[in-house]
């Protein structure tokens, strides 16, 4: 069903309601919300093969899945009826997020009245609540958390809000990824959680992980998946295909030869390190309350390589395949677009591989971004 509703997807530049509704009634949103509310819990190695799975049918309905499902990971950190009001009460609940926090929260009596505008949004078309992510203000000073500007989210409904249209892109376009905007709405202080620090309410290895660590884990997997079913476009393609002034078939050049063997050989390789350090990690969040950073670094790394080898595998296809793939409607055409756009965000940023790197070398680093 997400194979076929690819193209309408893209074209919507949101999932279609029917493909929403079927995702959200198979509990695929639900993955990571803890058992005590009905959620699945997964571990995380079955999780990411899920993701990859659902990569190689549509990279956006993957993206859009995790991040509604990582985002339920707050509902660990959260009392349970007001975790079961958001998640759980409302039919086919999802919460979209944003990653920046754009908004203002003013303390008032009982809780805060939130206004800002906020990007990037995924899934926003289809949420049944808005995490806005915003500075608390009191008295008219930023409060402040262990000396820090304190950040919160606070879960709008979608009713109180405004969805705006900005998500207009070359790739990922289903996502969906659209800016909201809420002007002086109240939230009950109940209906919010610390951005970070949270304390867990729920011990499960799943919330040991860091959650930008979970989001860029199902990020790498859905990467993986798009390289996957670029490939299996490409050799399809090589198959069939004899190029202008060419006396032999793609297939049959030894240019395409080897390229196809990389390709394979990278996208096994790559598979094969994301699959070892989610499993490391797994094993170490399930054997105790915290996962070494040591872990962290393994998993950052694995990710962050992972999807830009996804980025050579389509862009090494790509270009064998000539200009028959530049049409739009052309299956790698939407993939080279969509590995490109999923190459900018910050779980593939190069950066990355600097930052283990010092991890490595005993240097001091910024842990948060592990």
């Amino acid at each position: 069903m997400i194979r076929s509703c690819a193209d309408q997807t893209e074209a919507d530049r949101e999932l279609p309601r029917p493909l929403f509704e079927a995702l959200a009634d198979a509990g695929l949103f639900q993955l990571a919300l803890p058992h005590s509310l009905g959620g699945a819990e997964i571990d995380l190695p079955t999780y990411v093969q899920v993701l990859e799975e659902i990569g190689k049918a549509d990279a956006s309905t993957g993206w859009v899945v995790n991040q509604c499902a990582i985002f339920a990971t707050y509902a660990a950190r959260m009392p349970r009826d007001i975790a079961r009001l958001i998640w759980v009460d409302t039919p086919r609940s999802v919460v979209a997020n944003t990653p920046v926090a754009t908004a203002q929260a003013v303390a008032v009596p009982g809780g805060y009245r939130v206004t800002g505008r906020q990007g990037f949004s995924s899934g926003c078309r289809h949420a049944a609540w808005l995490a806005a992510r915003a500075h608390i203000f009191e008295n008219g000073q930023p409060r402040l958390n262990d000396g820090e500007p304190e950040e919160r989210y606070l879960f709008v409904p979608a009713t109180e809000a405004e969805l705006l249209d900005t998500w207009h892109v070359r790739g990922m376009r289903g996502t969906g990824t659209h800016d909201f905007a809420v002007n002086d709405v109240f939230v009950p202080a109940e209906r919010t959680v610390l951005q970070a620090a949270a304390p867990l309410l729920e011990t499960g290895p799943f919330y040991q992980i860091p959650r930008s660590l979970l989001f860029a884990a199902g990020d790498a997997a859905i990467a993986l998946g798009l390289a996957r079913s670029s490939l299996a476009a490409f050799l399809e393609l090589a198959g069939a295909k004899k190029p202008r002034a060419m006396q032999a078939m793609l297939r049959d050049q030894p240019l395409v030869q080897a390229a196809v063997g990389h390709s394979e050989a990278n996208l096994r390789s790559g598979r094969a390190f994301l699959a070892e350090a989610v499993r490391d990690i797994w094993t170490e969040a399930t054997a105790s309350d915290a996962v070494t950073q040591d872990k962290r670094a393994v998993l950052r790394l694995a990710t962050t390589h992972a999807i830009r080898l996804a980025v050579d595998i389509v862009d090494t296809l790509y270009h064998a395949a000539g200009v028959t793939v530049i049409y739009e409607g052309n299956l790698m055409q939407r993939q080279f677009q969509d590995i490109h756009v999923i190459s900018q965000h910050l779980q593939g940023r190069l950066a990355h591989y600097e930052l283990v790197g010092k991890h490595a070398l005993g240097l001091k680093i910024d842990q948060s971004r592990l």
